[in-house]
């Protein structure tokens, strides 16, 4: 071999080497930025999200409280209300229990066997 052709081959070789070695360094740049930008976007996105999800939290125990009361509230009147109609219709139950057993003993005595202590009439 000549000395021209060791030199191409030693030369291109050492093209080859230096390429790939600036294209390894290249990348190993580019992933150290994506890693640096990435935690940096985490950082801010955690915080983001934290403080969002302390707001929405805030919101939904105050939500929770406002049905509580409301339903608090309508327990209370329903239970008035029931208790009336509850009044109501025990009395008028009452009234028609005593009614009940006048109607009985008038049909009683309508449909009943002849008195023995009063004598008949006729």
């Amino acid at each position: 071999m000549s000395a021209e052709i060791i030199a191409i081959v030693v030369s291109a070789a050492g093209v080859v080497v230096t390429l790939g070695a600036s294209m390894f360094a290249g990348f190993a740049w580019i992933l150290r930025r994506i890693d640096d930008r990435g935690d940096a976007v985490e950082g801010k996105l955690g915080v983001r999200i934290d403080a969002v999800e302390e707001k929405l939290g805030a919101r939904i125990d105050a939500v929770e409280d406002k049905l509580s009361a409301r339903i608090d509230a309508l327990d209370i009147r329903l239970s008035a209300r029931i208790d009336g109609v509850e009044e109501k219709l025990g009395a008028r139950i009452d009234a028609l229990t005593g009614e009940v057993t006048g109607v009985k003993i008038a049909v009683a005595r309508l449909e009943g066997p002849p008195r023995h202590l009063v004598t008949a009439s006729r």
